[in-house]
C-alpha cells in the first residue's frame, strides 16, 4: 500500500476490523468494511469529475458520514480537504473557496449551497452528497482501485481560521500532523478500540475531528455523529449507545448539565470527557463531579492540528486552572513576548508550540507563514501562559487580539471592518466581554459620525443590523457603547486595554 496518508485509514481498519460499526448516524450504522468501500467509490467519482493529487475539495455541511467518506476519498486521491463552516455567510464563503481555489465543493443540506452556487457560477461544481441521487452514484461507480503515493509530508486539508487582519487564514496541515495529533490524543487519552464517541460539536473545526472523531476511527472504535449539539437528544444518545467519550466547549457542557433531566440520566458509561474552546467555569466542574465525572481540559489551535497541552482528569483538582503540560510528542516553550527570552517559572511568557503536529504554514501566505514562526521551527500562538515547577501551564491572556466565543475564534479586526462601512460609524472597536453562557461575546465601542440620524443615537444597537448577512452571527457584537472618541496613541495606533477597563465588565 503506497499511500501513507489518513486517505488509506479505512482500507487498514477494514483489513483488520471490517464488521466493526465505524460510524452511526441519525441510526444508520455503516461497518468499516462499508466505510472502505464507499470511500473508495467516491474517490472513483470525484476522479471522473476531474479531481486529481493537490487539487482542492472543500465540504459545506453539518456532521455527516459525507464529512469523513470525502476527507478520505481525498486523500486516496493525494487531493487536499478544505472543510467550510456553516455558519459563515455567502461572501465568506465565497472568498474562502476563491483563496483556495476548490476544484469542487460537496454539499450536505447546507441551506446556503444552492445560493453559493448560483454566485459561483458553476466553478467550483457542486456535488450534493445526501439523498437518493448521490447512493444510486456510488453504487453505479467501480471503487478505485489503485493507490495514490501519499506521504507523511503531503498536503491533508487546509482549514481556515480568522486573521488579526481581518482576513481568513488557510492553515496547511499535512496527513503527517494529523497522524501525529492523533497519536498524542491516543498516547495521552485512554481511548480503547471499544471507544463510543459522540460528535456533536463540528467537524470542520479541528478540535471536533482531530481531538476524538480521528482517534476514534484509528482505534476501531465507533463515532456517533450528531448534526448539531442538542442537550436533551445528546443525554438520550449517551443511555442508547453507553457513549463512552465526549468532546465539547463549556458552554456545550453547561448545557448539559442544565438539562431538566441531567440529575437522573444514565451517564455511567462516560469516562473520557474532553473540554477546549475556554477554561471549564468551576461552577461547571462542580456539576460533573456531582455526577462522579471529571474533565480532561486541553488548550490547542488550529495551527497544531489541534492539540497543544492537555490536563489529565486524575489530576484535574490538585491542578485545577491550568491547562495541564503538552501532548507526548509536542514540545512547549514560555518566551517573554518583549525579547524573546525563556520565561522564568512563574513569570508570564509567549506560548511557543513545536512538533510533528504543527502546521507547515498558511495557503499562499509566505510572508505571515514566516511571522507565525521563530527560528523557522516554534509556531508563535499568541497566547500568554506561566508555568510552574512540575510543568503545568496556566494560560493568563492573549497577545493577539482574539475573542473566544462558544469555541468560535473571533478576530475584532474583522469585526470592526465591517462595522466600518456603515455610514453612520465614525470609528469604532470590538473588545470581549464575559458571558455566563458563552465565556465571551463582543461588544462594539463605537464612535457616530457628526450629524447622524436620531434613531442611532437613541438605539446603538440598531447599528449591528449592517452586519446581517455580511459576518457569521457569532461574530455579531451582542452589545454596543457609544463614546464620543476612542483612545490612540499619537501615530494614530488604537489603545483597546483603556476601553478593556472602562467597558469590558
Amino acid at each position: 500500500m503506497h499511500n501513507q496518508g489518513i486517505g488509506s485509514w479505512p482500507a487498514r481498519r477494514a483489513r483488520k476490523t471490517p464488521h466493526r460499526i465505524a460510524l452511526i448516524h441519525e441510526d444508520r450504522s455503516l461497518s468499516y468494511g462499508e466505510l472502505h468501500d464507499r470511500v473508495h467509490r467516491l474517490a472513483s467519482v470525484l476522479r471522473d469529475r476531474g479531481v486529481r493529487r493537490g487539487d482542492r475539495v472543500a465540504f459545506l455541511g453539518p456532521n455527516h458520514p459525507a464529512f469523513l467518506e470525502t476527507l478520505f476519498a481525498a486523500g486516496v486521491l493525494g487531493a487536499v480537504f478544505v472543510p467550510l463552516n456553516t455558519r459563515l455567510t455567502v461572501p465568506e464563503l465565497r472568498y474562502q473557496l476563491d483563496d483556495c481555489g476548490a476544484a469542487l465543493l460537496v454539499a450536505v443540506r447546507a441551506p446556503l449551497a444552492g445560493e453559493l452556487a448560483a454566485e459561483l457560477g458553476g466553478r467550483p461544481a457542486v456535488l450534493d452528497a445526501e439523498g437518493e441521487g448521490y447512493e444510486a452514484l456510488l453504487a453505479a461507480a467501480e471503487p478505485l482501485g489503485w493507490d495514490e503515493r501519499v506521504g507523511p509530508d503531503d498536503l491533508c486539508l487546509i482549514m481556515y481560521t480568522s486573521g488579526t487582519t481581518g482576513r481568513p487564514k488557510g492553515a496547511m496541515l499535512t496527513h503527517g500532523n494529523m497522524t501525529w495529533n492523533t497519536l498524542n490524543v491516543v498516547v495521552d487519552v485512554d481511548l480503547t478500540a471499544e471507544e463510543v464517541t459522540l460528535v456533536s460539536a463540528p467537524l470542520f473545526h479541528i478540535a471536533a475531528l482531530g481531538m476524538t472523531c480521528l482517534p476514534t476511527l484509528l482505534k476501531g472504535g465507533t463515532a456517533v455523529l450528531e448534526s448539531a449539539f442538542d442537550a436533551r437528544r445528546a443525554l438520550e444518545l449517551i443511555a442508547r449507545y453507553r457513549v463512552t467519550c465526549l468532546f465539547g466547549v463549556p458552554a456545550m457542557y453547561e448545557m448539559l448539565a442544565a438539562e431538566p433531566g441531567w440529575a437522573d440520566a444514565d451517564v455511567s458509561s462516560l469516562s473520557n470527557l474532553m473540554c477546549g474552546g475556554a477554561p471549564v467555569p468551576t461552577r461547571t466542574i462542580r456539576r460533573y463531579l456531582e455526577r462522579g465525572l471529571s474533565f480532561m481540559q486541553g488548550y490547542g489551535m488550529t495551527e497544531a492540528a489541534p492539540g497543544v497541552l492537555l490536563l489529565d482528569r486524575r489530576d484535574s483538582e490538585e491542578h485545577a486552572g491550568t491547562a495541564g503540560v503538552p501532548h507526548f510528542f509536542t514540545d512547549v516553550r514560555l518566551v517573554r513576548p518583549e525579547d524573546g527570552g525563556p520565561a522564568a517559572v512563574g513569570e508570564p511568557g509567549e506560548v511557543l508550540v513545536a512538533g510533528p503536529n504543527v502546521s507547515v504554514g498558511y495557503w499562499q501566505l509566505p510572508a505571515e507563514t514566516e511571522a507565525a514562526f521563530r527560528d523557522g521551527e516554534w509556531f508563535r500562538s499568541g497566547d500568554v501562559a506561566t508555568g510552574d515547577e512540575g510543568g503545568y501551564i496556566r494560560l493568563v491572556d492573549r497577545v493577539k487580539d482574539m475573542i473566544i466565543s462558544g469555541g468560535e475564534n473571533i478576530y475584532p479586526a474583522e469585526v470592526e471592518d465591517a462595522l466600518l462601512e456603515h455610514p453612520e460609524i465614525a470609528d469604532c472597536a470590538v473588545i470581549g466581554v464575559s458571558d455566563e453562557l458563552w465565556g465571551e461575546v463582543g461588544r462594539a465601542v463605537v464612535v457616530l459620525q457628526a450629524g447622524c440620524s436620531a434613531a442611532a443615537e437613541k438605539d446603538p444597537m440598531s447599528l449591528l443590523s449592517h452586519l446581517d448577512g455580511r459576518l457569521a452571527r457569532y461574530k455579531i457584537p451582542k452589545s454596543v457603547v457609544v463614546v464620543d472618541a476612542l483612545p490612540r496613541t499619537a501615530t494614530g495606533k488604537l489603545l483597546k486595554e483603556p476601553l478593556r477597563r472602562e467597558f469590558g465588565h
